[in-house]
This record gives C-alpha cells, structure tokens and sequence, in this order.
C-alpha cells in the first residue's frame, strides 16, 4: 500500500472517530427535532479534500447506531451526511454556499423522518432541523475562517483544492 492510501485510510477514520466521539458527548442535543449535531461542523471538511465524505459519512453511520430512532435514523440520516458531503466536495464554489448544502438535506431528509416515525408537523421539523444544522456548520465555518490564517492549517489537511479560498 502507498504512503497516500495509508494517508488516507488514517486521515478518514480519524474524521470518522472524531465525528463519533463529538456526537456521543453531545447526545441529548444531537437527536430529536430540535437538535444541534456539533459534529456536523466537519462536513466543510470536504470543502478541502474531497475524500473525507468517507470519513464524515462513517462517522455519522456509526453515531446513528445509538439513535433512539433506530434504523430509519441510520438510513436517512446517515444518508442525509453522504448527500451533503457530496454536495460540499464536488458542487461548492466557496465556503459560503458549502454551508447550504448540509442544511438544506438535513432539514428535509431528517424533517420527513420525524415526519413518518414520530407523526410530528412536516415544516416544524424541517426549520428546527434546518436550524440546528445552520448552527452547527456555521461553527464550522467561523472556525475554518480562523484557521485559514494560520499558514500550517491547509498544509497540515493535506488539502487538495480552494487553497486560496476567501469566504
């Protein structure tokens, strides 16, 4: 095996464990309608290096593993992650748009899934969703803003593209 796919497969489990371990400290506010997943702040990962929705999407599997939701969360919401992630690495000209990707598919992918499994109103769910997804990939972004600053930080991702990114 290469030195880059060592990197890689290291570099994606290390995201995924991250993501786990975030959510699992924050569970009483990462599930449910009104819900802020901290973790989520990842996904502007792939804003840099396209191959960590691999990371972020394992990791959200492995979070959802403990929904009080059971399989529909780790289906739609996992689901939901691989979507924006996607979004985020291949369809995001700046970081500002990238943040609309993960809460647009988790206001209405996990919004319909409380939807159906708790009969709870449509449209509550998408802006509460939408909302504590808005939160949590807007600290994403303050903190990537920050960290753009510090010359070692791009370098230090290993980041692949949007090196000279603005906003």
């Amino acid at each position: 095996m290469s030195d880059n796919v060592v990197y890689k497969i290291v570099s994606n489990a290390t995201i995924a464990a991250i993501y786990f371990v975030v959510t699992y400290l924050s569970t009483p506010i990462a599930f449910g309608q009104i819900q802020i997943r901290i973790a989520e702040a990842l996904i502007l990962l792939c804003f840099f290096r396209r191959d960590y929705w691999i990371g972020l999407t394992l990791g959200c599997l492995l979070s959802n593993l403990t929904s009080p939701l059971g399989w529909p969360d780790i289906v739609f919401g996992t689901g939901a992650t691989l979507i924006s992630s996607l979004l985020v690495a291949y369809a995001s000209p700046c970081l500002l748009i990238a943040v609309a990707y993960p809460v647009i598919a988790n206001a209405f992918v996990v919004g319909a899934e409380l939807y159906f499994i708790l009969e709870l109103p449509f449209w509550v769910n998408v802006a509460y969703v939408g909302a504590g997804e808005l939160v949590a990939v807007s600290l994403g972004y303050a903190f990537f803003m920050i960290m753009k600053r510090r010359k070692g930080f791009l370098p230090a991702l290993k980041a692949e593209r949007h090196l000279d990114f603005k906003f």
